[in-house]
């Protein structure tokens, strides 16, 4: 069956300035444009992809709004308003209705306030992306926001909170066991969903056998029905090429049933960010 990737970024460094993005990161320090991201998912056989933000600006997102109009392939955008001032948050996601937005996200893990999502501000511009039937999307997790997550989702059981690359387990690292109690606490919420993305850590190795017990943790959690696979390119390329992403994903999801196989690879995404079932047609929202 033909994947969906839920999660990868473009970016364009004379649009945007990517403040997280130096000289230090070595190749990923330059432009990835969307005719790159479409030659990967093509000579990878992936169907269609949702871009996800990479910089808190509205005009990162009107970026990716732009190329998701132009671009076939491009199912979706999770995009970012500014969620800490609920009436900005408000004007923006009015401005953005009729897009191809389909979901929200905030870096906070780059945020210096580490109880952002707990902000009185914060939860009222998500009640509102709630009503809106858009998810948010909560990058990089543990060890700061996987608890605040809970909270949240609790706060709002109407809000669907996706966690990116699987809230980042520390594999290989003595609080591994720490991640997963935090992960089951905010698995508990049927209205919290994973991906199984950015499974990447510097000195560990990207393979089957090392990505299983992390796999079966996040099944064990959330089921088949509560996980999407997403490449993260091309945070992943400073690792991994994206075929053996995907090679490496197609093993670990080929190990279950036909069903679940197809929740991981599609449906589960489908449902999620509210995508068309065409093949690589996305759907314009009415925010």
């Amino acid at each position: 069956m033909s994947p969906l990737d839920a999660h990868l970024h473009v970016w364009d460094l004379e649009v945007g300035r990517y403040p997280w993005l130096g000289p230090e990161h070595g190749d990923l320090y330059r432009s990835h444009l969307p005719a790159e991201a479409e030659r990967e998912l093509g000579d990878a056989g992936v169907a269609g992809a949702v871009l996800v933000q990479a910089e808190d600006t509205a005009t990162d997102t009107a970026w990716l709004l732009e190329t998701a109009a132009s671009h076939p392939w491009v199912l979706g955008v999770v995009g970012w308003v500014q969620l800490d001032d609920p009436d900005v948050a408000a004007v923006q996601l009015d401005e953005l209705a009729g897009s191809h937005l389909c979901g929200i996200r905030h870096l906070v893990h780059d945020d210096h306030r580490p109880d952002f999502l707990d902000l009185p501000g914060v939860r009222r511009s998500l009640a509102r992306v709630a009503r809106l039937g858009l998810p948010l999307d909560v990058p990089d997790a543990w060890p700061r926001h996987l608890d605040a997550v809970a909270r949240l989702a609790d706060a709002l059981p109407e809000l669907t909170v996706v966690l990116d690359h699987l809230a980042k387990p520390p594999r290989g690292g003595d609080d591994l066991a720490a991640w997963e109690q935090a992960l089951r606490g905010a698995g508990e919420r049927p209205n919290v969903v994973a991906k199984l993305s950015g499974l990447h850590v510097p000195g560990q190795p990207f393979t089957v056998d090392a990505l299983r017990p992390v796999r079966d943790v996040a099944l064990d959690v959330f089921g088949a029905r509560r996980l999407m696979f997403g490449s993260d390119w091309p945070m992943a390329a400073q690792h991994t090429a994206y075929a053996e992403v995907l090679e490496v994903a197609r093993a670990l999801v080929g190990e279950l049933g036909a069903a679940e196989q197809e929740e991981i690879w599609a449906g589960t995404a489908r449902r999620v960010y509210d995508l068309s079932e065409g093949s690589t047609d996305g759907r314009k929202r009415d925010v």
